[in-house]
C-alpha cells in the first residue's frame, strides 16, 4: 500500500527496501529508486514504460556520491561541471566500471547531477548514495506538479510519495557533454 507523506526517514526506507519513490527536485516531482538495485530499476522502467537502453539520469547530495560512476577523460571536464554544482545541471561522463549497465543503458556514459535541492540533498545523504532520478511521468508524457496528482495516477504502483515543496526551476535540468560543454537538452 502506499503513502503520501512528508517524512524523508520513511522515504529513505522506501528506497532501501528496493521500492520506488516519487519525490520533489528542482523543478519536476522525480520518480527513484537505489540506483544499483536491478530489481527496482527494471520496476521503474516497467512502470515509466521506458526502454533501459535510454539510461537513467543519477542525483545526488555531494560529488563524493557522483565520483565512483564516473571517469571522467580529463580534470578540466569534471572542473565545467563542478562550476555548476550544486546546481540544476546534469552533465554526462564516461562511466566507470561500478555504474550499472541498468543505468548507463546501450551507452558507455551516464548522467549525473548534484542537486541544490534541500529534499533531494537530505535523501541522499540519508542514503549515503545518488539515486536514480527521472520525471514521475509515463515516457513523453506531461509531469504534474502536485505529489496528490501523481498520486492519482500512479497509485498503489508507487511505495511513497514524498510530498515536499518543488524547487523554483521551471524546466527540467539542462543536460551537457562533460568532454565539451555541448548542450543535449
Amino acid at each position: 500500500m502506499s503513502e503520501l507523506g512528508q517524512s524523508i526517514e520513511a522515504a529513505v526506507a522506501t528506497v532501501q527496501s528496493g521500492d520506488l519513490l516519487v519525490y520533489p527536485t528542482e523543478g519536476v516531482f522525480g520518480l527513484g529508486c537505489k540506483f544499483n538495485d536491478q530489481k527496482a530499476v527494471m520496476k521503474l522502467l516497467k512502470l515509466k514504460q521506458r526502454s533501459i537502453d535510454q539510461g537513467l539520469v543519477l542525483i545526488a547530495s555531494h560529488i563524493e556520491q557522483i565520483l565512483p560512476l564516473i571517469k571522467p577523460d580529463d580534470r578540466s571536464h569534471l572542473a565545467r561541471a563542478l562550476k555548476t554544482w550544486p546546481g540544476h545541471h546534469t552533465w554526462v561522463f564516461p562511466n566507470s566500471p561500478m555504474t550499472p549497465e541498468w543505468i548507463t543503458g546501450t551507452f558507455s556514459s551516464v548522467a549525473v547531477r548534484v542537486s541544490a535541492n534541500p529534499t533531494v540533498k537530505k535523501l541522499c545523504d540519508h542514503l549515503g548514495h545518488a539515486l536514480v532520478s527521472t520525471s514521475a511521468n509515463l515516457t513523453g508524457q506531461f509531469t504534474p506538479n502536485s505529489c496528490k496528482e501523481i498520486q492519482d495516477i500512479w497509485g498503489d504502483q508507487i511505495d511513497y510519495y514524498l510530498d515536499l515543496p518543488l524547487g523554483n526551476a521551471t524546466q527540467p535540468s539542462s543536460i551537457r557533454l562533460a568532454s565539451s560543454g555541448q548542450k543535449l537538452r
